[in-house]
């Protein structure tokens, strides 16, 4: 399958910013209009018209008769007849009063709000007044709909607003009020046209060809390497503005849901990367379209990612973004895609690669699977060093295999690695960091692998295969510990902590290693937690001692470190 990326300008970067969301939003409630038959069947809008007209004709329908007529003044102020809905709390009716809407917001946002509860029938905004009412079909969509936002507070642009029952129980509109309401509503009619049946004839709902959703499901196969979210940004982001991102693990699969600005780039984005692999031969990227229209992110951190809320919180115990590593990514984002089944999408900066690496995110440019996956490491303590010592810590890294402390040289040691890019992660993060007292180099070995000892000879314990070990972290595809590779740092990722294991429990167990324990967190759930030591020599220490612990009841301490602080 081959794949030639071009990218050319869009038609739409010459108009001004408005009408290019305006047109974006509309395309989103397109889409979602005919996955989910929600159908907008009436639609108009008052605003700001000429210095010497008024708009008339807008009629609330409503037991209420002083407050069933509007008129708009010329330059759309506040100074109008129409007072609004005053009550903060009524009886349920279909019309909902949505109050502090932001100034700029189309007709289109404020239908989106109600789509995904059912069908919307009407829409009349107040512009002067930032509020709104919306009909919905039935009285029980609204019910659902108020419910559901008096729980979860929705934003438009960044701003909360407020959505209540209105005293009207029916919302009756002029049509011709306004150009662009017009052409909502006849984009909409469009749509119904295209899928309604022929006199006589029924359509099975597998007949309807659905419109495309600005929200795409990716499914990385054969994931030998990390693939986050910042690693999908960069990717996607070549088509267009990426709003939203989602990564989970599903049935053993790292999947994402990743939601662009328009329906248009979500399309040039799967006919260009669906089949294409992200590293050499491997993490290929199958990609469809998602039955979701729009992705609703709590928190911004390593698994979800709101770009147009950076406000949003990190969550309970989620590590936060690094500023420097977005940085890195938001100046870098063209991609090379070359052509071919097995072509890798390179990275070509090397900065932007390099930063990469260091946050443990991809190996580094390259290197492939086949590179050299021996590590020469020097300066040791040769009074402390084991082969299990450098086992767990290079661990971290890669799923060592062999290791050989060299016999006439015992403040050296060979390190065998999976494949060559868990050696050059391993090496960019341990190089330069202080084990037992000491600065430790690592650099890249001449060997090709780690010759075992001669069958019988006795090598005082310097050479040990680990090819078998249980305790390799990445060796099952797909792991949650490839989207946790970090720098050796002072706060500890710990987990699979029992039930009977207190916060004071780990403290001391922590400072029995040597050092001194500054911070201590409990996640929520009580089975991880995150520990700070003095300094990242002394986390290193105690990474190396307690990973694997046994803290009984079948629970076997795990260790990693984090980005995150206390």
């Amino acid at each position: 399958m081959t794949h030639n990326m071009i990218f050319t300008p869009s038609p739409l970067q010459d108009k001004t910013k408005e009408t290019l969301w305006n047109e974006r939003c509309l395309q989103t409630l397109l889409a979602h209009i005919v996955c989910n038959k929600n159908i907008v069947t009436d639609v108009a809008v008052g605003v700001k018209r000429g210095s010497d007209e008024l708009l008339s004709g807008s009629v609330l329908s409503s037991p209420n008769s002083n407050m069933s007529s509007m008129v708009v003044t010329a330059n759309g102020n506040d100074n109008k007849k129409f007072k609004g809905d005053d009550k903060m709390d009524g009886a349920p009716s279909r019309v909902l009063h949505i109050r502090k809407l932001p100034g700029e917001v189309t007709e289109t946002e404020v239908i989106a709000l109600g789509l995904p509860f059912g069908k919307v029938t009407n829409i009349l905004m107040l512009k002067g007044k930032n509020q709104a009412f919306l009909e919905l079909a039935t009285e029980e969509a609204a019910i659902t709909m108020v419910n559901y936002y008096s729980a979860v507070t929705p934003h438009l642009r960044n701003q909360p607003i407020y959505i209540q029952y209105s005293n009207h129980k029916e919302l009756k509109t002029d049509n011709t009020l306004n150009q662009r309401a017009q052409a909502v509503l006849q984009a909409v009619t469009a749509v119904q046209a295209s899928n309604a049946p022929i006199s006589g004839t029924t359509v099975s709902e597998s007949a309807v060809t659905p419109a495309q959703s600005p929200v795409l499901r990716i499914i990385i196969d054969n994931m030998y390497y990390p693939v986050t979210l910042d690693v999908l940004h960069q990717i996607f982001s070549k088509f267009g503005a990426v709003l939203k991102i989602i990564t989970f693990t599903k049935n053993n699969q790292f999947q994402a849901l990743l939601q662009f600005g328009d329906p248009v780039n979500a399309q040039q984005a799967k006919q260009a990367l669906d089949g294409q692999n992200i590293y050499n031969a491997c993490c290929t990227l199958r990609i469809d379209f998602s039955k979701l229209v729009n992705l609703n992110v709590k928190y911004n951190n390593d698994k979800s990612r709101d770009y147009t809320r950076p406000d949003l919180p990190s969550g309970d115990g989620q590590p936060t973004l690094d500023p420097a590593i977005a940085a890195a990514f938001a100046k870098e984002t063209s991609l090379l895609a070359v052509p071919g089944a097995l072509s890798p999408l390179a990275i070509p900066n090397a900065a932007a690669a390099a930063a990469a690496a260091a946050a443990g995110r991809v190996g580094m440019p390259g290197v492939s699977a086949g590179g050299n996956t021996v590590l020469l490491v020097s300066n040791l303590n040769e009074e402390m060093v084991t082969p299990q010592s450098l086992f767990t810590l290079f661990g971290v890294y890669g799923d060592v295999q062999r290791v050989k402390i060299l016999y006439n040289k015992k403040d050296s040691a060979l390190i065998q690695m999976a494949d060559g890019n868990q050696s050059q992660l391993a090496m960019s993060h341990l190089n330069g960091q202080k084990m037992y007292g000491k600065i430790i180099r690592v650099t890249l070995s001449k060997h090709q692998t780690v010759q075992l000892p001669r069958e019988g000879l006795d090598d005082q314990g310097l050479t040990k295969d680990f090819g078998n070990s249980p305790l390799h972290r990445f060796k099952k595809p797909g792991s949650k510990n490839f989207q946790n590779i970090f720098p050796p740092s002072a706060t500890l990722h710990l987990s699979n902590i029992p039930p009977s294991v207190a916060e004071e429990d780990l403290r001391t167990l922590f400072a029995n290693t040597g050092g001194t324990v500054k911070a201590f967190k409990f996640f929520q759930d009580h089975k991880m937690a995150l520990l700070q030591m003095s300094t990242v020599e002394e986390a290193i220490q105690a990474l190396i001692d307690l990973h694997n612990y046994n803290l009984g009841e079948s629970h076997h301490l795990r260790v990693s470190f984090s980005k995150s602080t206390i």
